[in-house]
């Protein structure tokens, strides 16, 4: 069971590396929103980070309501990815991470997306922290491994 978890662990990690994108999803008032995000996770994939302005949709949404899900693929756009394409779905709590405080994890977050270097500066600019619970990942259209995370 233990070599099923870090083999798991191995694909999503090597997953997260190979894609800079992903898509979250946030609810306000029973109502579902998703938003595109650069993100980067840390080594041990208990934390994935993303920036967000503050005057965004996405940012009034998680703080109103903290649980989220991200989701992480592979996909081409092309018929094969049906069997071919990994999806993988974290599940977790957002929060606002003090930039000046969490330099490692901004550090961390900057050395995947350098570009972002001034807008991640910017004082209108928040940095958020998912601390995931849970991962779903899918492959090979139907196979589903649910693997949780424990702090």
């Amino acid at each position: 069971m233990e070599n099923n978890r870090k083999q798991t662990l191995e694909q999503i990690s090597a997953l997260f590396a190979s894609q800079d994108l992903a898509v979250l999803s946030t609810q306000k008032n029973n109502q579902p929103y998703s938003s595109l995000v650069a993100f980067a996770a840390s080594s041990d994939l208990a934390h994935l980070y993303f920036l967000t302005p503050t005057t965004t949709r996405k940012y009034e949404h998680l703080t109103a309501n903290p649980p989220v899900s991200i989701l992480v693929n592979d996909s081409r756009n092309q018929a094969d990815d049906i069997y071919r394409a990994v999806s993988v779905t974290g599940t977790g709590v957002a929060a606002v991470v003090d930039k000046a405080k969490d330099k490692g994890a901004l550090e961390l977050f900057l050395k995947k997306h350098p570009h972002l270097k001034e807008f991640a500066s910017a004082p209108t600019t928040a940095f958020i922290r998912i601390a995931i619970h849970r991962y779903y990942m899918v492959s090979r259209f139907q196979n589903v491994v649910e693997l949780e995370i424990t702090p």
